[in-house]
């Protein structure tokens, strides 16, 4: 759902300076061609933890909670200024190293997976960080009166209200697996 949202953001956008950079988001998770991106090297690790192309592409496994906090998120993109969109992102920021540490952690504690399955966050390391520090110069540039300014604040509010709702229906999947 990431290209759809990076592509709401620049439906939404009227400055073609800013389209050309975010442009890049949806060209990194879609890749210029089938079997590239970022998308594909999440569906290489889905497979390398034993999920089929197919189970994935077609969701059977998406909580409903999850589901919703995504469509919520993407419906942001696309109904808010592109502004808004782009500050809801700011959560990017601290996405580096928490990724490092989950490649860390993986390799630790399962030997069976394959550092190459890793390629999602591996790749993906680099590329938030960059991203995170262009969002940021993006929202100081374009959010200069302090209501813009609050309505940044307020977006990267409901990111992160996104992120905890997508961990509250994924610890409750857990505990109710636990109990059965």
């Amino acid at each position: 759902m990431l290209p759809q949202k990076d592509a709401a953001i620049i439906s939404n956008c009227p400055l073609p300076e800013v389209r050309r950079l975010w442009v890049d988001r949806i060209v990194y998770h879609d890749g210029v061609a089938d079997g590239e991106g970022g998308a594909e090297k999440w569906l290489r690790l889905c497979e390398a933890v034993g999920l089929s192309r197919d189970e994935v592409l077609d969701q059977r496994h998406v909580l409903p909670g999850v589901r919703f906090a995504v469509d919520a998120y993407v419906d942001f993109a696309r109904h808010k200024p592109w502004v808004e969109a782009v500050a809801s992102g700011l959560t990017e920021m601290f996405s580096g190293h928490l990724m490092r540490r989950r490649v860390t952690d993986m390799l630790a504690n399962y030997d069976w997976i394959d550092r190459a399955d890793l390629a999602y966050f591996t790749t993906r390391i680099d590329a938030v960080s960059g991203e995170g520090k262009q969002t940021l110069d993006l929202v100081v540039k374009h959010s200069v009166t302090r209501e813009q300014q609050d309505l940044a604040i307020k977006a990267l509010s409901f990111k992160c209200d996104v992120l905890w709702s997508i961990l509250d229906a994924l610890e409750l999947a857990g505990a109710q697996r636990d109990r059965s």
